[in-house]
């Protein structure tokens, strides 16, 4: 039986790499994240198909500016073996990578960021992780009625 379709957030800082990058290059790598939980998402759960938030963190203001799709499973995140890179472990190996990523492209950008302010009035959207305090994971569950919200809202907001 076929895994039904699952959701998510991820985090970026847009100075790092944006929507506008994601929609320039098309797809890429999800590398870099160095939590745990965050990388145990990616690994064990998400699958080719899933539908991702593009959520822009650390930005004025910060929030969601699109949606992307994975378009590949996890693989190891080959920079945790690069002694240049800002990620890189030097506890990863080829046998044994600990660090993992994903790959996303490009679905939409939205006309403008549906701002974590405005996550957190949406009463709809009041369970979602996101707008929960203390909340900082960069790689989140997100459930297909928040999703469905956002994605409806993103397509209103104009910045």
């Amino acid at each position: 039986m076929a895994r039904s379709r699952r959701y998510w957030l991820m985090k970026s800082e847009p100075d790092v790499f944006s929507i506008d990058d994601l929609r320039k290059q098309k797809r890429t790598s999800w590398d870099g994240v160095r939590n745990y939980q965050a990388r145990n998402f990616m690994r064990d759960d998400m699958q080719v198909g899933d539908m991702v938030l593009f959520y822009h963190s650390n930005a004025k203001p910060p929030g969601v500016a699109g949606i992307a799709r994975v378009c590949k499973a996890a693989h190891p995140d080959h920079t945790a073996l690069d002694p240049k890179s800002p990620y890189y472990d030097p506890r990863a190996t080829r046998d044994n990578p600990i660090w993992m990523m994903v790959d996303v492209e490009f679905v939409e950008q939205f006309p403008g960021v549906v701002a974590l302010d405005r996550l957190k009035r949406e009463r709809a959207l009041k369970d979602m992780l996101v707008v929960q305090r203390g909340m900082r994971l960069s790689v989140q569950p997100v459930e297909r009625a928040h999703f469905e919200r956002v994605a409806a809202i993103g397509k209103q907001e104009t910045g």
